[in-house]
């Protein structure tokens, strides 16, 4: 493992302190330290994993902590906040992803047993040990960026093998359940899918609901679970991460960007973003701005 975990490395050295592509299809990679506004997102379903150093991500308030021994599992769009470590010795933190594709998992899954989902109310990320196959997997992947030609006709095989390798492992479920129409959690997914698009506008959540194919209260369970968050505090969460995506733009200031994104009242968007992210908005966004460009402090 130890070696195999030192060619990923090599093969990702050049990744930069953002999201950086490496020409396949869905699979991206970052290194060094990443500013925390960067961290603080809407992350899209992925599975990730750490090549050197380590990532805490915090849904809701579940906090989970990762390392190059395990890999992250996202299932559905959720609204978090990260930080990344270098390593003990001093390494910057390293780690590649890969987007999922729920049609790609279904196309996989059809060639594959059917066992059992996963346990009712469960969460929609998690993390699992990482095993000597999967690592072999992404060293096949990653080796792609060193011949581009041969991208189109081993990428979409090496991806099915990545897929396959978490399928087996602990967290196997939660892709069984994205890919397949009627589970609790592909029915949450819709639910999620509609907030991320209409964040804007109000929340109806009998209308949520119905989406969902479950009663009001079996929705509200499910999608703590899935979630670690309430339907309300998702839109909210939502809401406060592209407002502040606007301010620090300088599409508008505080009171606009709150009308802008659906809050009636800017005093209520002012304490909800102060209580989120630790600063007013503007503050808030003034400090990252001199964080980007410190010329202009």
């Amino acid at each position: 493992m130890f070696e195999t975990l030192n060619e990923l490395r090599r093969l990702a050295a050049h990744a930069e302190n953002r999201r950086t592509d490496t020409g396949i299809p869905r699979v991206a990679m970052v290194q060094g330290e990443i500013p925390e506004h960067q961290l603080a997102a809407v992350y899209d379903p992925m599975v990730n994993l750490i090549l050197t150093g380590s990532k805490t991500m915090t849904v809701g308030e579940r906090t989970l902590r990762y390392d190059p021994a395990t890999y992250f599992v996202m299932s559905v769009d959720l609204p978090a906040v990260g930080s990344v470590h270098p390593a003990d010795t001093g390494e910057p933190y390293l780690a590649v992803s890969l987007t999922l594709e729920p049609a790609i998992v279904a196309n996989l899954l059809a060639d594959l047993p059917k066992p059992a989902g996963g346990d009712l109310y469960s969460p929609g990320f998690s993390i699992a040990p990482v095993t000597d196959e999967l690592l072999d997997a992404w060293v096949r992947m990653l080796r792609l960026m060193e011949r581009p030609g041969d991208i189109p006709a081993l990428a979409p095989a090496y991806e099915r093998e990545i897929l396959y390798r978490v399928l087996q492992g602990p967290q196997g479920w939660m892709l069984r359940d994205i890919a397949a129409p009627g589970t609790a959690l592909s029915r949450i997914g819709v639910a999620i899918q509609w907030i991320r698009q209409n964040f804007t506008s109000p929340l109806r959540i009998e209308t949520l609901a119905a989406m969902a194919a479950l009663s009001v209260s079996a929705f509200h369970r499910h999608f703590k679970a899935v979630t670690a968050l309430s339907p309300l505090q998702y839109q909210k969460r939502i809401r406060l991460l592209h407002a502040r995506s606007l301010l620090i733009a300088g599409e508008g200031n505080a009171t606009s960007v709150a009308f802008g994104v659906g809050y009636e009242s800017a005093t209520q968007f002012s304490r909800e973003y102060s209580r989120y992210f630790g600063l007013p908005p503007s503050k808030d966004a003034l400090q990252i701005v001199r964080n980007i460009h410190p010329s202009t402090a």
